[in-house]
Order: C-alpha cells, then structure tokens, then sequence
C-alpha cells in the first residue's frame, strides 16, 4: 500500500524506507514501554517543533499512563566555520519542569549537536529525571555522545522523508518514510534533516 501511495508524489520521493504499518508497530512498543517504565510519575513529554509533531502526536496516544506535553522551538543561523552550528532558542516551554520527570522527544538524532543543547535547556529547569526517545537514530554522523533511553529505528545515512521529516517543508505529511532521491547539498541537509536545522 504505502508503495502504491508514493507513486502519486513527484518523481523525487523514492523507495518506501519504512512503511506506515511498521512505523505504527514501533510507536506503539515504546508507547508501551514508556508507560511501564513512568508509571506512577509526572511526566512531561517535551519535543522540538516541527518535524516531532506526527512522532510526538503518536507516541503520546500510545502511552497508558497520563502525560503532559510540551514545546519548544529553535532557530538555526550562521554560514560561516566560526558561526555554523550556533543555535538559539525561539520559544520557550510553557509548562515547569521542576521535580517532573522529562521525557525530551526528537524525530532524528544525527550529530547530536542541537539535541545535546536541548538537553541542556531542559536540565537548566532542574527536572527529578530527564531521559530522550528518538524515532530515528542515524549513530554513523554523531559527533557528541548521546544517551538514548528509547529508540524506534537506527538509521543509515541516507536523506529521508516523511512522517514529519521534510525537504524545504514539504513530504511531512507522508505517513510513511521514504528515501529522497535528489540528494541536497551537505549544507541543506544539516538544516533541514535533523532538528539541527528547520523541522
């Protein structure tokens, strides 16, 4: 089916990655483990907007436990060796983290670098546990060391869309995750597929 579906869309979407159903199998198995492992505890599922809405959205529903969520956002600039990489904060959280159990929510984990400063905001906020769940953990460009409580699928390093990862905000919307067959440049892809950049 999900085959079939990706033959509507241009020409760029190429083979189906991970289906729709197997993407669902795996967010249910960490809703589930996620449920057992917080029960009893505050917990605050914080993502980072954009490309997490369809992950986040999912997740959550999958967990039998009660659970709060949150965003924040963050902007990517610089263009230069000495400025590369610079992030800052473009909306903050809305709910107190204090003495809560945190759960941080990413959809990609490539380099580390942007969820490593994530971890950090969220750590400011002294909360009583912080732990990270990712959807796809591409470990072959990581760059800093990240501790991964939750993993839905390793990836290797190939461009991906679908399922709220994007190509200059576009395929989001696929249920299922496809390769992009018209590699961009290095400098596009580190801000447009891991939080590192505009999802």
């Amino acid at each position: 089916m999900d085959t079939v579906e990706a033959a509507t869309w241009p020409g760029d979407i190429g083979p189906v990655f991970l289906s729709e159903v197997q993407i669902q199998q795996r967010v249910q198995a960490l809703g589930a483990q996620i449920s057992r492992d917080y029960a009893g505890r505050d917990l605050v599922a914080v993502g980072v907007l954009k490309g997490v809405l369809f992950f986040m959205a999912d997740l959550v529903r999958a967990m039998h436990i009660p659970v709060t969520v949150d965003f924040l956002d963050i902007a990517r600039y610089g263009r230069t060796e000495q400025t590369r990489g610079v992030v800052r904060l473009t909306k903050d959280l809305t709910e107190p983290l204090s003495g809560r159990h945190v759960l941080f929510v990413e959809d990609v984990i490539d380099t580390g670098l942007t969820s490593h400063f994530i971890m950090g905001i969220l750590r400011h906020h002294e909360p009583a546990s912080l732990a990270a769940c990712v959807l796809l953990n591409r470990p072959s460009r990581r760059i800093i060391t990240m501790d991964l409580a939750y993993v839905g699928f390793e990836v290797p390093d190939v461009y991906l869309v679908g399922y709220g990862l994007d190509y200059r905000e576009r395929y989001r919307n696929l249920p299922y995750i496809a390769r992009f067959e018209r590699p961009p440049s290095a400098a596009t892809e580190r801000e447009s597929q891991e939080r590192e950049g505009s999802n």
